[in-house]
């Protein structure tokens, strides 16, 4: 029988060890700079805030998103990172660099895949979800939670081989019932894929569409229980990244900065 084991285990001195340090600064400068130029964001809409700087744009009409700004201290922060192996504070301070430049990146991850400004209008809302999943994912990482508990594994190649593959199926089938953040946490925690597949699977998930007949009990509890999951997630996507422009063309204009 398979068996999963969940161990959760924080160092006595954990700022103490230069790796996981480094990941805290990264982490925390991600989400607080995230943050600031997502407020910032906001404030340049805002009619009521007329003092706030705007954004970038030449006289020639070019745009320079903070994306860009991003890249290029990610870009930075990771060479000299990896050319000059410093040590602390230095190796702290390019560490807060680069979470300074995931945080203006992932700010933008919805112009990454629609390759145009969407900032503001709702297919934009995919940057939100994205700094959710990384900063989720990153935290884990720094808190020591390994997947499938590899560092301190000590099991039979063959046994650790069942238990991950177990771990995958897990999180496969959260994902498929459309819990994908379950899914993703599973892979390092798997109670959180066995929460995601015990309970409802989502109205549009593929889970839904292939096992829940329409007009079905199954279906019509889903769609009732996943409305009121997407409202509160509206209203914190909302009170944190800011609302879409009712008038915000997906082709352009309303830019962040």
């Amino acid at each position: 029988m398979l068996a999963l084991t969940l161990t959760f285990e924080t160092p006595a001195r954990f700022l103490d060890d230069r790796g996981s340090r480094a990941g805290f600064v990264l982490l925390a400068a991600f989400l607080l700079s995230f943050l600031f130029i997502r407020t910032s964001a906001r404030l340049i809409r805002s009619p009521r805030v007329t003092w706030w700087p705007g954004s970038v744009t030449t006289s020639s009409g070019l745009h320079l998103h903070h994306l860009v700004w991003g890249i290029v201290t990610l870009m930075l922060s990771g060479l000299l990172e990896f050319a000059l192996e410093p040590g602390s504070p230095w190796n702290e301070v390019l560490a807060a660099l680069f979470g300074v430049g995931a945080g203006l990146t992932l700010d933008e991850f919805a112009l990454w895949i629609y390759l145009r400004d969407v900032y503001w209008a709702e297919e934009g809302r995919a940057s939100f979800d994205a700094v959710v999943v990384a900063a989720t994912l990153g935290g884990l990482i720094v808190l020591g939670v390994a997947p499938f508990d590899l560092p301190r594994n000590g099991a039979p190649v063959g046994t650790l081989a069942l238990s991950a593959a177990g771990s995958v199926l897990l999180a496969a089938l959260a994902i498929l019932k459309g819990k994908p953040l379950l899914g993703l946490v599973g892979i390092f925690i798997p109670l959180f894929s066995i929460a995601g597949v015990c309970r409802l699977a989502a109205p549009r998930s593929p889970w839904a569409r292939r096992f829940y007949q329409p007009g079905s009990r199954k279906l019509e509890r889903s769609s009732v229980r996943f409305g009121r999951i997407a409202a509160r997630r509206l209203r914190m996507s909302n009170a944190i990244a800011g609302a879409p422009s009712a008038g915000a063309s997906p082709d352009g204009g309303d830019a962040a900065g």
